[in-house]
């Protein structure tokens, strides 16, 4: 196997006419795949962010591929995470589509089929997850490979000489709880700190916003020096270095939600002379092509069941702005984040993003979208009712005569369908699903997102739907009592 994988990659090298590197001409790229927790898009300064310091990004970014429109499968770690290892929608998971679930053991991950291939594979900190992997099968094997307590450096020192490696760097950050004031106390300038139309631009949410860039940046020093020590050895230029996040900041209207706040995600990859750099490119691409994407470089063959498609075209292109013109949309959604209503169902929506419009339906208006009240069930609910952050800042205004529409923006209960217009709107405030200007618009948007999500098996658009409010939650004691009255 690993001899049929290495012949094919000679043949790919001499197509494209690779240069040389420091590595062996025949290696098979080793792959660092670096993805925060909670870091969206554009909180970066590749995008042009003016606070927050992401030198490891911005490099990357530079000597590599920049993407404007990248997009997760669901804006909620597990499925996230799920959906990245599998090359697959979450919604075609079964159990793997909501937050604290579980994975088929019979699914391939790309991790797994490299190690098959001969690459040595691991992880360092947070994977898959969170969640349990028992009830999916899994007893001794994990999906990323090996978790190393001492990180990259130790990974790298158990590796064969001259075995490929695929590395999962995770992190905690920028997850919430925050040091209250470490972003003032690093010494940015709270000011400058640019804040969402969906919130009021006050200093207790800009310095929240702020805690949250000084763990970003702590993530950015993860990967720089992940960077540095394949320099060291020798072996950057021959290593693809993937940095994203997996879903958008744990903040009212953005984790959670299937607004561009909750589901963009920033994307840079640097793959020394192999991909020419200095490119920012506008194709809309989701983190469900990066497993075809790495099985593609390893010269696997990608499984049919597999929904994302190779990111290799477009890194191999010495194009900027749009490269592939089929590559004009994308889609995404959400189950179950927690189980924050006394029934324990999620908030089912989908949305498709285009250029200029991004669509949303949510199957049950009824619902709370993000919990019920008081709560309102955003991400960690007990701490995020804290002082002097965002989320505390909103419901305890929301009687004030501005404070309602800020509110309600983040909280209510939401209209079957949204559009938005991204050119005009984009942080997508004004709904105009129903004014008629936009009828025809909505209807095609609409009929374009059904359509491919009968193509990809969603059970909300082909049957079956009703489990995913059905499927164990494993993430604490409190949703084991409440399931045995």
């Amino acid at each position: 196997m690993v001899m049929r994988v290495l012949g094919r990659w000679v043949v790919l090298l001499c197509l494209l006419g690779a240069a040389a590197t420091t590595a062996p001409a025949h290696q098979p790229p080793n792959i660092l795949f670096c993805i925060a927790d909670d870091w969206g898009w554009p909180h970066a300064g590749a995008y042009g962010d003016p606070v927050v310091k992401t030198p490891a990004f911005d490099r990357i970014a530079r000597e590599g591929v920049l993407f404007e429109h990248a997009y997760v499968s669901s804006p909620s770690c597990t499925p996230s995470r799920n959906a990245i290892l599998t090359g697959q929608y979450h919604w075609r998971l079964g159990p793997g589509a909501n937050l604290w679930s579980t994975l088929d053991r019979n699914t391939a991950v790309y991790p797994l089929l490299l190690e098959e291939a001969g690459y040595h594979i691991g992880h360092w900190r947070k994977s898959w997850g969170p969640g349990r992997l028992e009830p999916g099968g899994w007893k001794e094997a994990h999906p990323a490979g090996k978790r190393y307590g001492r990180g990259f450096a130790q990974f790298l020192e158990a590796r064969t000489e001259g075995q490929p490696f695929c590395f999962w760097l995770g992190a905690s950050d920028p997850h919430r709880p925050y040091k209250l004031g470490s972003g003032r106390k690093s010494g940015m300038a709270i000011d400058k700190v640019p804040v969402p139309g969906f919130w009021p631009n006050v200093e207790t949410i800009r310095s929240d916003i702020a805690d949250y860039y000084f763990e970003v940046q702590r993530f950015d020093g993860d990967v720089a020096a992940a960077l540095a020590l394949l320099e060291e050895r020798g072996e950057l230029d021959n290593t693809i270095v993937i940095m994203t996040g997996d879903h958008g900041m744990p903040f009212p209207r953005c984790k959670s939600n299937i607004y561009d706040m909750g589901v963009r995600v920033p994307l840079a990859i640097r793959w020394a002379n192999k991909v020419k750099g200095k490119r920012k490119i506008t194709d809309f691409v989701s983190l469900v092509d990066l497993a075809p994407t790495f099985l593609d470089l390893a010269g696997i063959a990608v499984p049919k069941r597999m929904t994302g498609r190779s990111l290799l075209p477009i890194l191999l292109a010495d194009k900027s702005g749009q490269v592939a013109e089929d590559r004009d949309w994308v889609i995404f959604g959400k189950e179950r984040h927690v189980p924050c209503r006394p029934d324990h169902s999620g908030y089912p929506c989908r949305g498709i993003r285009t250029e200029r419009w991004a669509y949303i339906e949510n199957f049950a208006p009824d619902r709370w979208p993000v919990g019920d009240p008081p709560l309102y069930g955003d991400t960690d609910p007990a701490r995020s009712l804290g002082k002097r952050i965002t989320k505390s800042y909103l419901v305890e205004h929301r009687n004030s005569k501005d404070g309602r529409h800020y509110f309600d923006l983040c909280f209510a209960k939401r209209p079957a369908d949204e559009l938005y217009d991204m050119r005009a709107d984009p942080d997508q405030l004004q709904n105009l699903a129903g004014d008629p200007q936009y009828a025809e618009v909505r209807a095609k948007l609409a009929a374009q997102l059904t359509g491919a999500l009968r193509d990809t098996a969603d059970p909300r658009a082909t049957g079956g739907a009703v489990e995913f409010d059905q499927y164990p939650y494993f993430g604490g004691s409190a949703w084991k009592k409440k399931r045995k009255k």
